[in-house]
């Protein structure tokens, strides 16, 4: 077994398991080309077992997100059928490590999309956009973790949940977002946050993610980052997001 088809086992195994794991780093010198072979190979594992790709997750393109997780490079990870939460379910504490929440924007793609593309060509595979959160839950111990451990570990994606989908040929540059956990603001910003536009994360996924995967599909999500730093989540917590002109999402958080 190489060295990348036992990292991505054991990072596999432990977003599997909801267990901590030491740092790939703090043992084995990783590049960012490496930690990407890891990440398909562990959800690739995943596919094996079952689960559908529908999408991907672009990460750190809001300055608040960099500096919460000390790095400063945009990352992506993949998202598959069984990370997706119901808008109002509930989602078990127990399945994750140290999971957290932020805001997000969704695109609803309904033609191909890869390679070099303006913003304006991406938006015309574009169906829809929608109010989300992404649960992230990095499974390395004291969420301690470099660049490398970031992406081998999907991006730190685990879940995901999107409200009702909405036309996109409207604005969405600066729409002011809220964040609320049992009725208490939690976080409050704004989509620009995202890139200073999430139509730029959408390319960076044409570019980053569409090159990599041959291209993003017809009817997957593309979820365009967090807006605000993330919410550390605790059972009992009830969580909304509601975004200026296109609605709300929520979940809960069980034991």
């Amino acid at each position: 077994m190489t060295d990348i088809a036992r990292f991505a086992e054991v990072v596999d195994e432990a977003a599997r398991t909801a267990s901590a794991i030491p740092q790939f780093t703090q043992t084995a010198p990783l590049s960012v080309a490496d930690a990407y072979a890891i990440q398909k190979q562990s959800v690739d594992r995943r596919l094996k077992r079952g689960e559908k790709l529908v999408g991907v997750k672009m990460g750190l393109t809001s300055r608040a997100k960099m500096a919460q997780v000390h790095v400063d490079e945009v990352v992506w990870g993949r998202l598959t059928d069984a990370m997706r939460l119901e808008e109002g379910a509930s989602l078990s504490r127990k399945d994750y490590v140290h999971p957290r929440i932020e805001p997000e924007l969704a695109f609803l793609l309904k033609a191909p999309l890869t390679g070099l593309v303006t913003a304006a060509e991406a938006m015309t595979a574009v169906q829809a956009i929608a109010p989300a959160m992404e649960i992230i839950d990095s499974r390395y111990q004291n969420f301690k973790f470099a660049l490398p451990d970031v992406i081998a570990d999907n991006s730190s994606s685990s879940s995901f949940a999107v409200g009702d989908w909405s036309r996109p040929d409207q604005d969405f540059s600066n729409l002011g977002l809220v964040m609320e956990v049992n009725g208490r603001p939690v976080e409050i910003g704004s989509t620009a946050a995202i890139l200073g536009n999430p139509s730029r994360s959408l390319v960076a996924a044409a570019r980053l993610a569409g090159v990599a995967l041959g291209r993003l599909e017809a009817g997957w999500i593309i979820l365009a980052g967090g807006a605000t730093a993330a919410h550390p989540l605790k059972v009992g917590e009830r969580v909304r997001l509601t975004m200026q002109n296109l609605g709300s999402v929520s979940i809960r958080v069980t034991e």
